[in-house]
């Protein structure tokens, strides 16, 4: 394991302007040597903080231009252009090297754990960061390492002796409620617009992601599958989909793909984090909500679309669960001030602090969900240093 060589994609899936593949390990200088020619005439030396501009090559196939740098001893960044297909080829390049090809998340733990002298909550938090969808999810991680959930953390165990069992607790479910919200912020809102059919939703969806995404027409159904879209609104980006109309005659056609369709949308509103239920506001149409009841516990807020017609809907029928109503027109492109400030009121994003202590990963999430259920200080203090320093050894580049 010593003399193993891993390397890792640092950056997102897709295509990019840059992409960046980490190597690591003892052997990472002798292939990076085999593998990239340098534009300078002079002999190939390398120094840490050293950048060198030049190719990546496969004999005498060029594979793409690329720039690299030396960040530490056994450690290498290889950026290159984001087009999938060369950061694939680079990746096979360096398997046939010996390279051991990991995740992010693995070639970051052995960078850290070789050249960080930390607590793994801080270890979690540099690995973390890379995957947050915003800037502030970001910050919320990284302040969790020296104030947040590691302060927290360090004073029950400097005052074990003096705190009851009952305030840990307390102070324990608030980081759980708080840890919640922040993960929307960190990984995102999956967003799910459901309904009837023709209530708007495509137009809707068209309407907060600003691009045309969904097929809009005024025939009822016309979307059978499911369209999704980005939207962000602050700190929060939403992750939008638009689904088939939920329709209850539908149960009694034929048609194997309306069926399919219907299922997969009771799928995704299973997913969700939030759920817009979108209602047409110019028709008092009949509109079956028991669907929905098994969702109550889901944050749903119904959206009245076509708010520029004159008002038919009835809203003394909606159950009390979907009371939380707000008034649109997605065509007009208005009351989207109002929409975006409810899902942010909805999800308790108003005000959030950033400093907030917060657990980010499942294990945190595990140890702070057994620190609830304890009645023994000796026990919980245990579990207070196994969130501080994990027992487990992560295993190094060398």
């Amino acid at each position: 394991m010593e003399n193993e060589t891993f390397a890792g994609v640092m950056t997102g899936k897709g295509t990019g302007a840059i992409a960046t593949v980490q190597v690591c390990g003892k052997n990472a200088e002798s292939i990076i040597k085999t593998v990239f020619k340098s534009v300078s005439t002079k002999p190939l030396r390398f120094e840490v903080g050293q950048i060198l501009l030049g190719t990546i090559h496969d004999n005498s196939k060029i594979i793409d231009q690329v720039t690299i740098g030396y960040e530490r001893p056994y450690l290498f960044a290889i950026h290159c252009h984001g087009n999938p297909l060369i950061v694939e080829m680079i990746i096979q390049l360096l398997k046939k090297q010996g390279v051991q090809i990991i995740s992010d998340e693995l070639i970051q733990k052995k960078i850290l754990s070789k050249h960080e002298q930390t607590n793994i909550i801080a270890l979690e938090a540099k690995i973390a960061q890379v995957q947050s969808k915003t800037i502030e999810g970001t910050k919320i991680i990284l302040n969790q390492i020296d104030s947040g959930l590691s302060k927290v953390v360090r004073e029950w165990l400097s005052d074990i002796n003096s705190l009851s069992l009952d305030l840990i607790k307390k102070q324990t479910d608030e980081i759980l409620q708080n840890s919640s919200i922040a993960k929307l912020i960190i990984s995102g809102c999956k967003t799910i617009l459901t309904g009837p059919p023709n209530s708007g939703k495509s137009t809707l969806l068209n309407f907060l992601s600003g691009k045309q995404k969904s097929i809009v027409t005024d025939i009822s159904g016309t979307t059978r599958d499911w369209v999704t879209a980005q939207c962000q609104i602050e700190s929060l980006s939403l992750e939008l989909i638009d689904t088939a109309g939920l329709d209850d005659n539908l149960s009694t056609i034929s048609k194997s793909i309306d069926n399919a369709a219907q299922n997969k949308a009771l799928e995704l509103i299973n997913e969700a984090d939030l759920i817009l239920l979108v209602l047409d506001n110019s028709r008092d149409i009949e509109f079956n909500y028991s669907v929905f009841h098994n969702y109550k516990r889901k944050t749903i807020i119904t959206v009245l679309n076509k708010s520029d017609l004159p008002q038919k809907f009835n809203k003394s029928r909606l159950p009390d669960f979907l009371s939380n109503t707000i008034q649109i027109s997605a065509k007009n492109q208005t009351g989207s001030e109002g929409l975006l400030s409810s899902i942010r009121q909805t999800l308790g994003l108003i005000n959030f602090n950033l400093h907030t202590p917060i657990c980010f990963n499942d294990r945190q999430l595990s140890l702070l969900k057994k620190l609830k259920l304890l009645e023994s200080k000796q026990r919980a203090a245990t579990i207070m240093n196994e969130l501080l320093n994990n027992s487990k050894e992560i295993c190094r580049c060398e």
